[in-house]
């Protein structure tokens, strides 16, 4: 592809669009779609989309179009082609002619028919167990040049190193979020225990007896029911509920 400039998507720009999206799925659809439209001219147009494998099916998480998704499919239908083969292999895949390819005839035939002549496979390296790949694609056999996949590979790199960020963020974010809550239910146990021995006049252990008793006997929680006698309580004198 030579008729427009192969400079891609600023690193700067990438970086903007994951802090401005509400999450990393919007991130990618907003990145597909700039994608597709930075690499496609008046004569050619071009599809992108990401593609998760997964262990029993692997799926679209983002796309350009539903076209994308839909030549995505084709893949997913005969279990392997470029991008499968990327983000498995972990290295670029590209097919410059659908119809003459013979890695995966039966693909090939089916690309060639959906009207799809060139496909191209970039892995993105997210880190962990998980397997992702870019898929562009071009009507004509031989759209992609030298200059495009380096262009391609370059901005998935960067995409690549700032999603692994963004995934790490995230999993710390729910890492607080658990630790915190954790905290606040045991916070609100040791109320409750405190409450119980008040009230009846007993030792701890007692008094978290008393509270597993009752979980068990109302089969509910034992920090939802903390909570509730922490509730009551607070919302004046009252007699406990809960007797040794």
């Amino acid at each position: 592809m030579t008729e427009h400039d192969p400079s891609g998507v600023p690193v700067a720009q990438l970086q903007e669009l994951l802090l401005e999206s509400e999450d990393i799925t919007a991130f990618l659809d907003e990145f597909t779609a700039t994608m597709a439209q930075a690499l496609s001219t008046d004569g050619d147009e071009v599809w992108c989309a990401v593609a998760l494998l997964r262990p029993r099916r692997s799926a679209t998480v983002a796309s350009s179009s539903p076209r994308a998704e839909a030549l995505d499919e084709i893949q997913y239908h005969y279990g392997d082609g470029p991008c499968l083969a990327a983000a498995r292999e972990h290295r670029v895949v590209h097919v410059e002619d659908t119809s003459a390819d013979t890695r995966w005839p039966d693909y090939g035939k089916a690309a060639a028919a959906a009207g799809i002549g060139a496909a191209l496979g970039v892995p993105l390296e997210l880190g962990g167990e998980a397997a992702a790949g870019l898929n562009v694609y071009a009507e004509r056999p031989g759209t992609f040049d030298a200059a495009t996949i380096e262009v391609v590979t370059r901005q998935v790199a960067s995409v690549s190193a700032s999603l692994a960020l963004a995934v790490r963020l995230a999993r710390h974010r729910d890492t607080e979020t658990d630790l915190r809550a954790a905290m606040e239910s045991r916070t609100t146990i040791d109320l409750a225990v405190g409450i119980v021995m008040a009230q009846n006049r007993c030792s701890q252990e007692r008094a978290v007896q008393i509270l597993r008793a009752a979980s068990s006997h109302r089969n509910v929680k034992l920090r939802d029911l903390a909570a509730d006698l922490v509730a009551t309580v607070s919302q004046g004198p009252t007699s406990t509920h809960f007797d040794g």
